[in-house]
Formats: C-alpha cells, structure tokens, sequence
C-alpha cells in the first residue's frame, strides 16, 4: 500500500490532532532550529503532512526566502493549507521519488519522518540530490527502532494481543522499520551525498491523558486501519485497552515516555 493511500479517511485529521503535539512537535522545532542555521533561500519540504515543520519554518522565513511544501498525500497537504498562510510558502502535490522540479533548484531538501515510507529509498534520495543545488543540503530524520520509542512499543503490542493470529506490523515495519544508521549513509552517497552526519536524539513524548495517547496511535496512523481490516468492530476497544496499558504504566494523569529520533544531514558538493 502506497503512503498516499496508507492516511485515508479520518487518520488524516486524528492525526494532526493527536499524533502532531505528541511526538511530531518536538521534532519538528529541532528541524526548524537546524534549517535556521543553514538559512536557505530556495527550500522544498517533502513528505510534508500536515504542516508540523512547514508550518515552524514559516515563522523564521526573511524577505527574499521561498518554500515549497510537498506531499503525496493530497488530504494531509489540504490541512497544513487551512493552517499555514505565508506568501513565502506554496504548497503543490508531490511524489518524493518523481519530483516535478529542475534541476539545481533549491539550496535545501527538509523531510520530516517520511523517507522511511519512500518506496525506493535510493530513488527519493537521488530525486532529492537532483534537486538540490551545489553546496546544497539535505536534511531530514527518521524513527530510531520501536524499543525505544516507549508509548509506540507499548500501542503496537497491546493492538496486536488482540489479534494473535495477525498481529498488526505497521508500527515495527514503517515508522520503526528503518533506522540503521550506516546502511542509510550507504544508500544516501550511493546517491551522490557527501560530508553526511547522523545524530540520535531521544526527547519526551507527552500527553494530558493516556485515551489521547492512545487516539493518536490506533486512530490516527494507518493502525487504525489494519485493526479495521481484522475486524472493524474492534477499533473502540483497541483504543480502550491501549489507554488503560498506557495509564498501567504511565498513570493516570500527564504522560511522559520516552521517544528517540535520529537526524540525517548530507550536502550535495
């Protein structure tokens, strides 16, 4: 299943609403903080959602910078749309790995946890080499693996103790999937990216409550799907089961886990 597929229906929105302030947030400042260093006049988002990043680098933008935000998703790019208003800013339907851009056209690529549902990841990395200018930079992050990344462990294994038969693998396949740090600094100079770092970064994922913990994983990424695919009936009580494992070991008020990132930066020279 493709990603533009994959966040169908109401994920879109449980999505933004949920998923964003838990674990998209904070993230998201630490890419903005990076790309204001770099201060880049030509910059293309992909992978872009619902606006978490696009919408922090709209705020630091000067006189003269321009961003183009992308995503295949047409449904997750019409929310960041209703939220973001910046003339510096467009926004335009796009394939990370079939950029519709020439060559040399921008002095940063930024792509927020998205390389890891690119479909071919040598391909979405050469577009984004392809695109950039000399002395360009690419950067973006990635989920480091599902152990480490507390409330996601918890959720995915707590949805699939209801389905023993076949247990759901989203989490541990896509999001978490895809983390070895030199297998993707392969890939990225196989793709022609030189002088490439890679920092992991664990922060804290926080919610007032352990039910919107809980909405933002079986609702509000394609879980919910998978769990509608075994059986429909059952999306009310994965979601009751998860929150109650998360107020099992969290407890009952603010939660606070653990969550770990690692951030990619690689120059085209």
């Amino acid at each position: 299943m493709s990603n533009d597929q994959m966040f169908v229906g109401s994920i879109p929105s449980n999505y933004d609403r949920y998923m964003r302030p838990l674990i998209f947030e904070t993230y998201a400042q630490d890419l903005a903080k990076r790309v204001l260093k770099l201060r880049p006049s030509r910059i293309l988002e992909t992978a872009a959602g619902t606006g978490v990043v696009t919408a922090l680098i709209a705020k630091v933008l000067r006189d003269g910078e321009k961003m183009v935000a992308t995503d295949i998703n047409s449904t997750m790019l019409d929310i960041a749309k209703t939220t973001i208003s910046n003339s510096a800013i467009s926004f335009q339907q796009a394939d990370a790995t079939a950029l519709p851009f020439p060559d040399g056209s921008f002095d940063l690529v930024v792509c927020q946890f998205g390389v890891m549902f690119f479909p071919d990841k040598l391909q979405g990395y050469k577009e984004a080499f392809r695109v950039l200018r000399k002395g360009g930079t690419f950067l973006f992050n990635v989920w480091d693996k599902l152990e480490v990344n507390e409330l996601a462990a918890l959720c995915s294994a707590t949805v699939a103790s209801l389905f023993p038969q076949s247990p759901p693998n989203f989490m541990a396949t896509l999001p978490h999937g895809y983390y070895d740090v030199e297998g993707i600094r392969k890939t990225l100079a196989e793709a022609g990216f030189e002088e490439i770092a890679a920092e992991v970064l664990p922060k804290r994922s926080r919610a007032p409550l352990a039910q919107e913990a809980a909405m933002a994983y079986c609702q509000g990424t394609p879980m919910r799907s998978e769990i509608e695919a075994r059986d429909p009936t059952k999306l009310q009580l994965a979601t009751d089961l998860t929150a109650k494992a998360i107020a099992d070991k969290f407890g009952t008020g603010a939660i606070d886990a653990g969550i770990q990132a690692i951030v990619f930066t690689a120059r085209r020279t």
